[in-house]
């Protein structure tokens, strides 16, 4: 091949090379209905493999914003991909979809392929995790957009919920019990003001030790995004779910709600439910009110599911057999008392 496309920046050869050394994490994330190899102009599913009997398709898209400019400055690659499985899988889960394959999307400055073969290798490991397959994707390199080491990194996941099983906020009733279930930390959305906190405003590093955290203030801030799929499809298997909310950008304040029809509103007990420390740290450092809190963060929960009260022994039961923590946090209460976002008792 001609040298101009190089002289322009953009190194062919090295995208050659990354398609090889990705191809053998694409593979480890095979499920039944693939069809074709990975290099051709689309990826095939076949949906007859699946055995549904009215099959809705359920589609996210999403990405992992400004953590990524801290996974950059450790040159830590291998977790983002993760994260950005895990904000796209979470959100059609949350509509009772079983996700089935995913797709990515990776913009570089210069490409280099080791660092392309980690975060594919995030991406399979996430996708390990969702039970979807890695069908696709495109690795673009444009060095007049981003600096040399720089990249972005976004993903698009398809899922399918028979018809008649797809949650949506008009099953949701007064006296349905919430139950949270742990976050790992602060998964993928409230990057940019946790920077500002520990970095703009305050002279932290990312080698910083609080006697909260067990781990570098860098490293606890790559925590991967956690994956909720085997649990809520657990529970909606066995008809415990009302409704689910995937805690991300907005926080509490914005994301519980949108579950709900207007009529009703969401009473959370905030003694119920362990803060996790990095959170704590974060209002501390950041001077933040509750309020604040609730509107940015998870807090420690990154997923809500809005139980039917009679089921709340059996959805206790199948959650004891997942290694992610639950708490009773709340319940669905009627929208007739303003909100209130601080104190222990907070009305949404």
């Amino acid at each position: 091949m001609s040298n101009a496309y190089k002289s322009a920046g953009v190194d062919v050869h090295a995208g050659y090379e990354a398609v090889e050394r990705m191809k053998k994490h694409v593979q480890k994330t095979n499920r039944p209905g693939i069809m074709g190899a990975l290099g051709g102009f689309g990826g095939v599913f076949d949906l007859s493999s699946l055995q549904y009997k009215q099959p809705l398709l359920v589609s996210g898209t999403d990405g992992v914003g400004t953590k990524l400019l801290l996974a950059i400055q450790q040159k830590t690659y291998n977790t983002v991909g993760i994260d950005c499985v895990a904000m796209c899988v979470n959100d059609i889960v949350a509509q009772g979809a079983e996700p089935l394959y995913f797709l990515d999307y990776i913009a570089v400055g210069k490409n280099q392929p080791q660092m392309i073969e980690d975060i594919v290798e995030g991406v399979s490991q996430g996708c390990i995790q969702a039970g979807a397959a890695l069908i696709g994707g495109e690795t673009a390199e444009m060095p007049d957009m981003y600096a040399h080491d720089d990249f972005d990194l976004a993903g698009f996941a398809v899922g399918v919920v028979e018809k008649d099983k797809l949650i949506d906020k008009g099953q949701v009733k007064a006296g349905d019990v919430l139950i949270g279930l742990q976050s790992s930390g602060i998964h993928s959305n409230g990057y940019s003001l946790v920077r500002k906190i520990f970095f703009k405003d305050n002279d932290y590093t990312l080698d910083s030790q609080f006697p909260e955290l067990s781990h570098s203030l860098g490293q606890e801030l790559l925590v991967p995004t956690r994956i909720y799929v085997k649990e809520i499809l657990a529970l909606h298997q066995q008809e415990c779910v009302h409704g689910v909310a995937h805690i991300t950008g907005g926080g509490f304040i914005e994301n519980i709600p949108r579950m709900l029809s207007d009529e009703l509103t969401a009473k959370i007990d905030m003694d119920s439910f362990e803060i996790l420390p990095i959170f704590k740290v974060m209002q501390r450092v950041g001077k933040l009110t509750q309020t604040d809190m609730l509107g940015t963060f998870n807090l420690g929960i990154g997923m809500v599911v809005a139980v039917p009260r009679e089921k709340l022994e059996q959805a206790k039961d199948i959650l004891k057999n997942s290694e992610i923590k639950h708490f009773v946090i709340g319940e669905v209460i009627d929208k007739n008392q303003p909100s209130q976002y601080e104190g222990k008792e907070v009305i949404l």
